[in-house]
């Protein structure tokens, strides 16, 4: 079966969601494109590990263990670490923070303690104060479809420096995350074609086994493929979709 969170929403404007899980079994699964960064604790026989996670433009394989219980916090596009730049840490180069003594790691030259599902957002919040964390006022506007009174080029060049991805591809990611929890309900292609916005259901399918691995009747049949990885839950393609239309007018970055 795919790999499931408990997750919950977050007080902090800098966070999408808080999740939390325990893997039952161990073996291979695919691992979605993602277009955040995030933070996850990994609590494995009797160590704990915090792992900074980048943004990824294709699915992937990759491996579950049993018995592991996982703590994570997804950020805001446009939230990012000025000192662990987005390139660094993109396309599945998750980058292991060091163990300090006690139950804390290190991150930017100081130790802090591990957080647990319910400490987060205040964990986020120290960080936001300890210069760990920035976020570029220009990203959030933009993602809107509100042009800044700045050059395109200077928009489009911060975009990317604070994300890791231009706007389009923040897009699609989230498009093809979105058309496959509609294909986990048993929605039939056809119709999911047109909820999710795409031009016919060619596009769909490219879409998928590019960002998810999977065509979508592989998606909708659940018991007889490799498990997906986790289905955050978003609010920027709801928010953003206005129809049955790319936003190429939005920001001219692709």
């Amino acid at each position: 079966m795919d790999l499931v969170c408990e997750e919950r929403p977050s007080d902090s404007p800098f966070v999408e969601t808080v999740w939390q899980s325990r893997s039952e079994y161990d073996g291979p699964f695919i691992s979605m494109a993602e277009n955040q960064h995030s933070l996850v604790v990994t609590r494995y026989r009797g160590r704990t590990f915090m792992t900074l996670r980048g943004p990824t433009t294709a699915a992937s394989p990759a491996y579950n263990p049993a018995d592991a219980e996982f703590v994570g916090i997804q950020f805001k596009p446009g939230i990012f670490m000025p000192h662990l730049p987005a390139s660094l840490v993109m396309q599945r180069r998750d980058l292991g923070l060091p163990e300090a003594a006690g139950d804390a790691f290190w991150l930017k030259g100081s130790a802090w303690q591990y957080p647990d599902y319910e400490n987060a957002d205040t964990f986020v919040d120290r960080l936001v104060r300890g210069g760990v964390l920035a976020e570029d006022p220009i990203v959030a506007p933009a993602l809107k479809g509100q042009i800044p009174a700045a050059s395109i080029r200077t928009v489009r060049r911060r975009f990317v420096a604070a994300t890791g991805l231009t706007y389009g591809s923040i897009y699609q990611i989230d498009r093809a995350r979105y058309a496959t929890t509609l294909l986990k309900q048993a929605i039939a292609i056809p119709d999911v074609v047109h909820e999710a916005g795409y031009f016919d259901q060619p596009h769909l399918t490219r879409s998928l086994k590019k960002y998810v691995g999977l065509t979508p009747a592989q998606v909708s049949d659940a018991a007889g493929r490799q498990p997906l990885s986790f289905l955050y839950k978003t609010n920027f393609f709801s928010v953003n979709y206005t129809g049955n239309q790319e936003p190429s007018s939005r920001l001219p970055d692709r």
